[in-house]
């Protein structure tokens, strides 16, 4: 994907203690096709600047608040060289920053500015595309993270890539993508091998092939995986299952793409990329001698660690309706009912996307009519779990351990009490799709009440203050039924 020319639009803001923006940036973004705008009162997954000069409480929570919003990559632009001192820049990308720079110390910050948003406009582009939304369904932070990196590797690199994570998380679907976006011309397919089916009498001859009467039984020539791979993809599955001995006969045609036939003498060339997985922690793997430290190196020019379902429960209720549009056309896609999503959300899986996919699977083999699955359509023998975790206390160990991580970082109960509003209204409004009654419906407050807290949000957010001021009345959360406000008027 080439951008090359093409105008791109992104918001800008002051973060500066004078609020002024650096002398000609706006132009000079303008002559290499960056057009600037003031940031959106709300999120609309555009590329955005912030520009600051020295480290202050307002420059991280703009961050922060931008990054929530969905302006899906901030570019953090220091106007003082000695502002990118210390600790700043990490700080700042852990606020959620994409990257860090410096204008007044870059020889050509504009082109350089400039060439870092159309690469990431370019991602972008990629992350929305029809494919990528087809195949890989999730908005967590957790996925989005690193789904961005396996797309630029994949699509901008030739590197070979090694996908680690446990069993279920879709590392064969990572593998896919990254042969998909690949960008060579003429490529050729991808090439998937099992190693846990590699008979290790048998291993030389299917990786290398073999020359006819090489061996007993070896009637005809044969290519192995790394010739049928020439041109295409090569997908190592199950890396780590890999024995000593075959890794050290590997390393010189993952390194140098040569090898021989069995049973010939003469060295062949192929081209192909590299991909591998594994379930297996490698690092621990090489620490007790069970996989060579060269052959790691050579096989993981890129690493990419996906999240299990448990890191991105988020995602657990759009990856069920993706699995159910598998099995109904768009528009008889039926939804789910309350209870069972709540059960959904609840549920531990083991067995990570996999495991969610066969749970869905079965209720859309059980569910009839044109209503939303409901708790009949759960197979019986998950029935028991479903009643333990529905009476389970919500305040559970891992409730406990979110908030003693807030008070071991010194947040104080107002902003704790904060912070929570603010992650329940947000994973309302993203379970309920944005619309902004039933999110309100399941927070139990008013519609009016839900707008006036996202109003206060957003204005904190411009502003760079706390969420700890009391937003106006009435109150961010009340109980207190009203009447709904025409349809018209509960849109944001």
């Amino acid at each position: 994907m080439d951008l090359q020319g093409e105008a791109i639009q992104v918001w800008v803001e002051s973060a500066t203690e004078d609020h002024q923006l650096p002398a000609g940036l706006t132009s000079m973004l303008a002559r290499e096709g960056v057009v600037c705008r003031a940031r959106a009162r709300e999120g609309d997954g555009c590329l955005g600047l912030i520009v600051f000069d020295k480290e202050n409480q307002g420059l991280f929570e703009l961050v922060r608040n931008c990054s929530r919003e969905g302006f899906h990559r901030v570019l953090a632009i220091c106007n003082v060289s000695q502002g990118l001192s210390g600790s700043v820049p990490w700080k700042l990308m852990q606020a959620g920053a994409s990257d860090v720079c410096s204008w007044a110390t870059m020889r050509n910050a504009a082109a350089a500015i400039a060439a870092r948003l159309r690469r990431w406009k370019a991602v972008e582009d990629l992350v929305t595309s029809p494919y990528v939304k087809e195949n890989l369904a999730g908005r967590s932070r957790a996925w989005t993270s690193v789904l961005r990196q396996v797309i630029e590797v994949a699509h901008f690199t030739d590197a070979s890539v090694l996908i680690t994570g446990e069993s279920g998380t879709g590392k064969e679907l990572i593998a896919r993508l990254i042969h998909h976006l690949d960008g060579r011309r003429n490529k050729r397919d991808l090439l998937v091998l099992d190693c846990t089916t590699v008979v290790p009498e048998l291993s030389g001859s299917e990786f290398f092939g073999h020359e006819r009467g090489a061996f007993t039984h070896a009637v005809a020539s044969r290519d192995g995986a790394f010739a049928l791979a020439d041109g295409g993809t090569l997908f190592l599955d199950e890396v780590g299952e890999l024995p000593l001995t075959l890794q050290a006969e590997l390393l010189r045609i993952v390194q140098e793409r040569t090898y021989k036939r069995i049973g010939s003498n003469a060295w062949k060339n192929v081209n192909f990329r590299l991909i591998c997985a594994t379930n297996r922690d490698l690092e621990a793997e090489k620490a007790r001698g069970a996989f060579r430290l060269d052959f790691y190196h050579r096989i993981a020019s890129w690493t990419c660690r996906l999240p299990s379902l448990n890191e991105r429960r988020e995602d657990i209720v759009p990856l069920a309706r993706h699995f159910l549009r598998q099995h109904y056309a768009e528009e008889q896609t039926p939804e789910l009912d309350p209870p069972v999503r709540d059960y959904l959300l609840l549920r531990n899986y083991p067995g990570n996307i996999r495991e969610l996919r066969q749970l869905v699977t079965r209720m859309a083999k059980r569910h009839v009519g044109d209503g939303p699955i409901t708790v009949g359509d759960i197979p019986e023998n998950e029935s028991p779990f479903a009643a333990e975790m529905m009476h389970r206390d919500w305040k559970d160990a891992e409730f406990q351990r979110a908030i003693r991580h807030a008070l071991t970082r010194g947040v104080n109960l107002k902003q704790i009490s904060n912070g929570a509003i603010e992650v329940a209204i947000r994973i309302a409004m993203e379970d309920e799709q944005g619309n902004l009654q039933r999110a309100a419906r399941r927070l139990g407050i008013t519609d009016r009440a839900l707008q006036m807290r996202k109003a206060a949000q957003r204005e904190a957010g411009e502003t760079g203050a706390s969420l700890d001021v009391k937003p106006p009345e009435p109150p961010g959360l009340t109980t207190d039924r009203e009447t709904p406000l025409p349809p018209g008027q509960c849109g944001l």
